[in-house]
C-alpha cells in the first residue's frame, strides 16, 4: 500500500539524511519519551486521524493499514538501531512529528485511491 511505493522510498532517505540530528551525546535528551517512542506514538496518532477521516474503509483495509504501519515501525527500528532507546530532544521532536504527517500524507493519497478507485 504505501511502503512499496517511491515516496515511501523518499522519505526513508530523507530520515537516513537526517540521522545526524540523532546522533546527540547521551543524557542531552529532554523529553520523557524515547525517539522510538515518540515515533511510535506519533504514528499511532496519525493513523487514527487517518481511520477516522476515512470511515468507509472496512475492516481488510484497515487490518492492511496496520500492517504497512508495523512494517514501518520495523523499518525505524532499523535505522535508528543505535539511538532509539534514547530520550529525544526538542528538535528530534520536531523532526518525528514532521516525518510522522509525512508518512500520513502517503497514507492519505493510497487511501483516497483505494476508496475512489
Amino acid at each position: 500500500m504505501v511502503t512499496d511505493k517511491d515516496g515511501y522510498v523518499h522519505l526513508i532517505q530523507y530520515l537516513t539524511e537526517n540521522l545526524g540530528l540523532f546522533e546527540t551525546p547521551e543524557g542531552t535528551g529532554l523529553a520523557d519519551e524515547t525517539v522510538m517512542e515518540l515515533f511510535e506514538e506519533q504514528l499511532s496518532a496519525q493513523i487514527i486521524m487517518v481511520c477516522g477521516q476515512n470511515p468507509a474503509l472496512n475492516f481488510a483495509q484497515r487490518n492492511m493499514i496496520i500492517r504497512e504501519i508495523d512494517a514501518i515501525v520495523y523499518d525505524l527500528e532499523e535505522i535508528l538501531a543505535n539511538v532509539g532507546g534514547k530520550k529525544a530532544t526538542p528538535e528530534q521532536t520536531l523532526f518525528i512529528t514532521e516525518f510522522s504527517g509525512l508518512i500520513k500524507n502517503l497514507f492519505d493519497q493510497e487511501i483516497s485511491k483505494l476508496l475512489h478507485a
